[in-house]
This record gives structure tokens, C-alpha cells and sequence, in this order.
């Protein structure tokens, strides 16, 4: 527990050091990098909005196949990665579920068991997307992956049927709930799924408004049509709200970015199961 506070510390550190230079890559890049100014549905329909469409995760299906050329270069640059892998080395064990997955970009930071010793760390990790498209993507990449300990599954993430109760040691979802239609059912259903009495852990990493400058979440309401259009992202919710609406037991958070990106630990909250069991 102590040498994950002092790495994240020093991590705090590394990321705060570019933080001016780093927001301006991130606003720039999501400024510049749309496709051609859209000629917006809204335009035509003032009641369209592609915050509101449920049909707004088929972009996901579009643009699978840069989606990684894309967003890559700016993650590095942004110490994403750096996140990405704090958050599962420290964390992540057992039998883990990953919701929104994508194009597997978290499959390299997974702390995988070996033959010889599977204390404390990820035995099986089941990758999962309503995308079959953003998962041909990472199949592509666990070709190269000798632990076979990864399964791909297209599945819905508000709608986790085929598994069990208390099925996974950790839950894992990495910049996803900007593109869930219900990021709060999603939520509850990771829950469902996640072992409870202290055994589970449900990790996030998220982006979202920030509640430190008024500013930059002033330019996320601006543009966020735009950004959901070309990449079925909302990238403006509220997190700490969708957290409260959905029960979550937070641990751990802290913020980077000037405010945007979340960095979560989670408990599933047992208090839901015993309040759907009432009703």
C-alpha cells in the first residue's frame, strides 16, 4: 500500500511537470484532429443531438481501424500510459473482467500470473466490447501475447448476462464511460459481477469535466457535439456524479490533467444488492 502511494506520488509529479504543456497537446489535438468540420445532423434537426443518440457508439465501428494510430501518440505524451499501468500493476488480481475494452490497449499492463507463481497477481482477463470491430484490434494484438491468459468477448456492458454474481476479483474500465449510453447502468452491472465483502475491486480510469477550472470545462460544453459526432465520446460528464448515482464504494481517486482525467479505485457497494432484493 505504501510503495503504491509513494509511485503514485511520483507519478503525480512526472505528469504535473507538463501539465501546461501537456493540456495545450490535449486541447489541440482535440480541436484539430476532427475529421472536417461536421456538417451537423443538429443543423437539420434541432432536436438531434449526438450526446443523446444511443446510436452514437456505432462511430466506434468507423474509425476501429485508426483508432489506435490516432490516439496514440498524444496517450504517450500525456503520461496515459504511465496511468494505464499504475492503476492495473497495483490493483488489478485474479480473475479480472475488462468492459470497453476496445482495441485492447490496456492488454501489455495487465500484471499476469506465471505458471510458476500466481500470488497476488491477474490469472485471466475476459476483454470485452459491443465492437466486434475495435476487438478485431486486439485480437490482432494477442496474437504476439505466449500467456494465453486473455478472452474476447462482444458483449454489451449494461447488460453482462452470460456471467454469474460475484464473478470477478476486478472490473476494469479505461476511458469508457464517456462512450456508454447509461454509464450508471453500466456501473451497477460491473458491480453485479464483481465479488463483494472486500474480495472485489473495481478499477477506472475516466475523463470528464473538471472541477478545478471552470474554464476547460467550459470548452468540453462547447464542443462536446462535435466530439461525440466524430468519436462517440462525451467527454464532458460528470464522474463524480455518475459515481454517486451508481452506489460505487470509492477508495482511491485523484485527478490529473487539470481535472479531467480520473484515476479510480472502487468497492462494489453490497448495499445495492440488498436494495434490488427489496424491491
Amino acid at each position: 500500500m505504501a510503495a503504491s502511494s509513494s509511485a503514485l506520488r511520483r507519478l503525480a509529479v512526472l505528469t504535473a511537470a507538463g501539465g501546461t504543456y501537456v493540456g495545450a497537446v490535449y486541447l489541440t489535438y482535440q480541436f484539430m484532429t476532427v475529421r472536417e468540420e461536421p456538417a451537423l445532423k443538429s443543423q437539420q434537426n434541432v432536436d438531434f443531438s449526438f450526446v443523446r443518440n444511443p446510436l452514437r457508439t456505432e462511430t466506434f465501428q468507423s474509425i476501429a481501424p485508426s483508432y489506435d494510430d490516432q490516439i496514440g501518440r498524444d496517450e504517450k505524451v500525456m503520461g496515459i500510459n504511465l496511468l494505464r499501468r499504475a492503476l492495473l500493476y497495483f490493483h488489478a488480481r485474479g480473475k479480472c473482467l475488462e468492459v470497453g475494452a476496445g482495441t485492447g490497449r490496456n492488454i501489455d499492463y495487465y500484471p499476469l500470473a506465471s505458471e510458476e507463481d500466481d500470488n497476488q497477481k491477474v490469472t485471466k482477463v475476459v476483454l470485452s466490447d459491443s465492437s466486434d470491430q475495435m476487438l478485431l484490434r486486439a485480437r490482432e494484438k494477442l496474437k504476439h501475447n505466449t500467456k494465453g491468459r486473455f478472452d474476447i468477448l462482444v458483449a454489451d456492458a449494461s447488460d453482462l448476462n452470460m456471467f454469474n454474481d460475484n464473478t470477478f476479483d476486478t472490473v476494469v474500465d479505461t476511458f469508457g464511460l464517456c462512450s456508454f449510453d447509461d454509464p450508471v447502468a453500466v456501473l451497477k452491472e460491473m458491480q453485479r459481477v464483481c465479488k463483494k465483502d472486500g474480495q472485489g475491486k473495481i478499477l477506472l480510469l475516466e475523463h470528464g469535466r473538471s472541477k478545478s477550472y471552470q474554464g476547460l470545462t467550459n470548452y468540453l460544453d462547447k464542443y462536446a457535439e462535435r466530439h461525440a459526432e466524430n468519436w462517440g465520446c462525451v467527454w464532458n460528464r460528470d464522474i463524480d456524479v455518475i459515481l454517486l448515482s451508481a452506489g460505487l464504494i470509492v477508495e482511491r481517486k485523484y485527478t490529473w490533467h487539470f481535472g479531467t482525467t480520473y484515476y479510480i479505485v472502487c468497492r462494489p457497494n453490497k448495499q445495492n444488492d440488498t436494495l434490488k432484493e427489496g424491491n
